[in-house]
């Protein structure tokens, strides 16, 4: 092989690495707020495969999670398991001793599948456990149309890494700083603020002066006549 062929497969075989890598279930956005009451979630399934659709998707929650509600997905039928809490949840509304230990995604016909190149988001709304520094854990299978199954339980660093949520603390969203261009806008715009005022004082100063003279002027006329 010559050189420039070569090169040119290596780069290709580079730019692809990171498609292949990241091609896992994952939960968008990887970090909430602890506390958050009503947590939008979506379980992100791409299709790693060539020869296959994904037609089920089987993800186990940690525990912890008193409640869990799902966005319906044309195609897809959910099944919802709970499991009895350890120990019951306190809320305004009363007692809750059962939690949601694991959220089921079938698909069905054509249209409840995802094909090679494809990925579907599947809308969870949960009130997230835990402290901010934790790292929720979820452990996901998901099941192609040929009957593999790859199984989404490893650590991050794994071929088959699970996907994690962190929490953080409560408000941590800090407003964005302010990028270069917009101080610059600012500070020009506060720049020719007060050099308008200061040309305005000058006018009105030059005016005042030259009333001044003006009445002086006539001052002395009506002396020298008298």
């Amino acid at each position: 092989m010559r050189p420039r062929t070569l090169a040119a497969a290596l780069a290709t075989a580079a730019l692809a690495l990171p498609a292949t890598a990241q091609a896992h279930v994952t939960l968008q956005p990887s970090s909430v707020p602890a506390g958050g009451d009503d947590t939008l979630l979506d379980v992100r399934v791409p299709n790693e495969r060539s020869d296959a659709s994904t037609v089920k998707v089987d993800l186990q929650l940690p525990p912890g999670f008193a409640s869990a509600s799902f966005q319906p997905v044309p195609g897809w039928s959910v099944k919802v398991t709970k499991v009895k809490l350890p120990k019951p949840i306190m809320t305004d509304d009363g007692e809750i001793t059962e939690g949601v230990s694991r959220i089921t995604w079938t698909g069905n016909g054509k249209q409840g599948s995802i094909p090679p190149g494809g990925f579907q988001d599947f809308g969870l709304s949960v009130v997230v456990p835990g402290k901010a520094g934790d790292e929720l854990t979820f452990k996901a299978l998901q099941t192609y149309s040929n009957g593999d199954v790859v199984r989404w339980i490893g650590a991050k660093d794994s071929d088959n890494p699970a996907p994690t949520v962190a929490v953080t603390a409560a408000g941590d969203s800090a407003k964005p700083a302010a990028t270069p261009a917009a101080a610059a806008t600012s500070t020009a715009t506060k720049s020719d603020g007060s050099n308008g005022l200061a040309v305005a004082a000058l006018i009105v100063g030059a005016l005042g002066l030259i009333a001044g003279i003006a009445g002086l002027t006539a001052t002395r006329r009506k002396t020298a006549r008298a």
